[in-house]
């Protein structure tokens, strides 16, 4: 990997992005966040995941962290509170990511739900809980017929807290935390629900505390974050595990109290930020909308 790009990218983050001249704030291809509001419902305090609706336009999914209910939200995209879906037979060890897009059915749309934070690299086992996504008019707010991901990393316990799933291919991209060089890792289509599926390791990038990650829904565009800032790649028919080693565009980030959340808006014209919410500060949910 290129090192100039591994230390240009480490000062960028040490210095933060508020601090980024007016020139690099000019290039990015997002506007300043602008804030859509407080979340609504105080029962959620510890947004790990965000998600766009697909089945519900227009409204987002979220989850809290490690030790909560088994249980996923729908937000408007103004942070109000629209219904709370219980998940039958799962615990919330340490959720930590949502994504919506395709899966086995190809007329239906998923909810992919990572069990897969591990702070002290514990775990062997990590698990993706895969569903249809059920919608706001559904009478019943129990989900039970759930898949489950079973997957260990092929070099060792990982703490991880960002997934995607590449709607072209239907493959399940892992990024790892707590690394300098975070593990870029796949987990190929079709995933196994009948044994423990092993991950491929595809390559390395410099961005240590990556706490999430979205593609859009045409497989171009992908975001990462970390607790400092907001990286942007646009695919130039390269695999999405070259594009992610290469250098990203930096986007002007609202630093959060501890943002752990980012998701395109599924039209592609813009996305969303949302934090946890540590010393009882209240989250906020972010919009950036594109230029």
């Amino acid at each position: 990997m290129n090192i100039q790009f591994l230390q240009s990218a480490r000062k960028i983050v040490s210095i933060g992005f508020m601090l980024l001249s007016a020139s690099v704030l000019a290039q990015s291809p997002f506007y300043p966040a602008e804030s859509r509001g407080e979340i609504e419902n105080n029962q959620i305090n510890e947004a790990s995941g965000l998600a766009a609706g697909i089945n519900n336009p227009n409204m987002l999914w979220t989850h809290n962290d490690s030790g909560d209910k088994a249980r996923i939200f729908l937000l408007d995209e103004y942070g109000h509170f629209k219904a709370e879906f219980k998940l039958k037979g799962v615990d919330n060890r340490d959720w930590e990511d949502i994504y919506t897009g395709p899966g086995p059915e190809a007329e239906k749309n998923y909810i992919y739900l990572a069990e897969m934070g591990d702070n002290n690299a514990v775990h062997e086992l990590k698990y993706i809980y895969r569903f249809e996504e059920p919608k706001l008019s559904d009478e019943s707010r129990e989900i039970s017929n759930i898949e489950v991901i079973t997957f260990i990393y092929p070099d060792g316990r990982r703490d991880a807290e960002s997934l995607f799933v590449d709607p072209q291919t239907k493959d399940i991209y892992v990024l790892s935390k707590r690394e300098q060089n975070i593990g870029i890792y796949k987990a190929g289509y079709p995933q196994s629900t009948s044994r423990t599926n092993t991950l491929e390791k595809l390559g390395e990038m410099p961005f240590f505390n990556t706490v999430a990650a979205d593609i859009t829904p045409d497989g171009q565009e992908i975001l990462t974050k970390t607790y400092d800032g907001i990286y942007y790649w646009k695919r130039d028919g390269q695999s999405i595990a070259d594009l992610l080693m290469t250098e990203p565009t930096f986007v002007p980030y609202v630093i959060e109290p501890q943002g752990e959340s980012i998701a395109w808006k599924k039209d592609g014209s813009g996305f969303f930020t949302l934090s946890e919410e540590p010393r009882e500060i209240e989250a906020v949910l972010y919009f950036y909308r594109r230029r």
